[in-house]
This record gives structure tokens, sequence and C-alpha cells, in this order.
């Protein structure tokens, strides 16, 4: 763990260079230690780091970084248990308006990208971008792809769609530049339930194909 000030009220705290399970745990631990320490106003974690945004008039870059060597070293390890949380994706057609120009990027065939795709177990490293939208890691490199030349001005909420290495799910309309996909009607973002958002961080997440009359 290495620790970078990152503005006159932001620390950065690193667990690694590269996406692996272990940084994702660090991750995890060190988010659930920081709540609710003195001064820290927002934590916004990433693949192996987190940004800690905090009130410089309650605490300092260096009573920070302190703290958070302290409370990592004596934070409990993670729960064993997790969930898994099933999104049923009807692929292709409208829904997935670029799968097959995936499946010809990747030498494959569209049905073949649907099997691969749904056949992998995703882990949710963390949200962002948009409210409750899941950065997932677990993506089959037999399917990453580039993100578009230029992005869509707007995407469907709902939207299954491929970018790089990663994979998610645009949880409200917004512009994106990745490749869609798919789209499920399960509201990933729903501003009027507690809580508002449907996944979380070190969720497990399996998508499971439907026909339209199964959505």
């Amino acid at each position: 763990m290495r620790c970078v000030e990152s503005s006159d009220r932001s620390l950065l705290v690193i667990f690694g260079e590269e996406i692996t399970l272990d940084a994702h745990r660090s991750v995890m631990r060190m988010t659930a230690a920081l709540m609710g320490v003195r001064g820290v106003v927002n934590l916004h974690p990433g693949y192996a780091s987190i940004l800690i945004d905090f009130d410089p008039f309650e605490s300092t870059h260096r009573e920070l970084t302190e703290a958070a060597a302290t409370l990592f070293a004596q934070a409990p390890p993670l729960a064993a248990e997790a969930r898994t949380i099933e999104i049923p994706v009807r692929y292709g057609g409208e829904d997935g308006p670029d799968l097959g120009e995936v499946a010809a990027l990747c030498g494959r065939s569209p049905g073949e990208i649907i099997d691969i795709h749904s056949g992998a177990d995703y882990l949710v490293h963390f949200l962002g971008f948009s409210p409750g939208f899941p950065y997932l890691g677990g993506l089959p490199e037999s399917i990453a792809v580039p993100r578009l030349p230029t992005p869509r001005r707007s995407v469907p909420a709902g939207s299954v769609a491929i970018g790089g290495q990663q994979t998610g799910v645009y949880p409200i309309a917004s512009p994106g530049g990745w490749r869609i996909i798919g789209r499920t009607q399960l509201r990933l973002f729903d501003p009027g339930a507690d809580p508002p958002v449907l996944l979380r961080m070190g969720d497990h997440v399996r998508f499971v194909p439907v026909g339209k009359g199964d959505l």
C-alpha cells in the first residue's frame, strides 16, 4: 500500500497497478475501514486504489496516511459470503446493435459471443461513471474488443456492453462508447428504492440470456 497526495484535499491510496483479486479485496477492506473516519468527506474506490476526499479543516494528508496504514493493518478479513445477482439479457437485434460487429472483430458467430459472455462469472470491482454503473472484472479475453471510435450521444438504460477488457450495464440513459451487445429490463438504479442501487462492490454477476417474452 502506498499513499499519494492528489490535491490539497484528497489522498490516493494505491494497492498496485493491475486489476487483480488481491487488489480488489484490499480496496474493499480499506473502504470499509475508512467509513466514519474524522475528516473524510467521500470515498472513490477503483480497481486497485481509493481516492479519499477530506475536509482540510478536519484532517491532513499526513494524518490520513497514518490512519490508513493503521486501519488497514487492523481491518478484519472480508466475509466469505458474497451475493450472486443474475441479470436477464436479451442479446442482439435492436437491444444489442453491436453484437454482429463484436462477433466479426472476434472471429466468432453472434451465438458464440452470447455463450461466452453469459458463461462467465463477473465481479463488481466498484461503481462509477453514472449512478449504479458496475465495473465488472472477469470478461473473457476472447471477446474483448475496442471501444467505439466515436461514442454514442445516448445509450439506452439497461444496455449491456463491452469496452476493452471490461463489460458493464448502463443503469440510466447516458452517452457511452462501449459496444452494446444486449439489454436488460432489470433496474440497476432506482432513486426511489432503498438502497437506490441494485449492485454493490464485491457482488458476483451472471448474465442470463432470455427471449423477448421472458423479460
